[in-house]
């Protein structure tokens, strides 16, 4: 079973009035960027044409792989989602 599958059989539910990661990628180089792209396990960051960094939380594994990668730099904040929120994992 390839990645993607594995990641499709997740179940979401996701807090659409409260994002549990921040991001903020003004003022940092390609290279902090790139960590970012390169370590999320569910791909969710992506380079944009410009170079800004594009990030949607829907999908978050709530690794905190991100977290840790970034330190104090493009995340501004990280947290679990609230009550009830997040993913709910279905395949070991």
């Amino acid at each position: 079973m390839k990645l993607e599958e594995k990641l499709g059989t997740n179940k979401y539910y996701v807090d659409e009035t409260c994002p549990h990661i921040h991001i903020d990628d003004t003022g940092f180089t390609m290279e902090e960027k790139r960590k970012l792209v390169n370590c999320c396990p569910a791909g969710l960051y992506r380079l944009q044409e410009d170079g800004s960094l594009a990030f949607d939380f829907a999908g978050c594994l709530e690794c905190g792989t991100c977290r840790v990668v970034a330190g104090q730099t493009i995340v501004k904040e990280w947290k679990y989602p609230r009550n009830t929120k997040g993913v709910e994992f279905r395949q070991g």
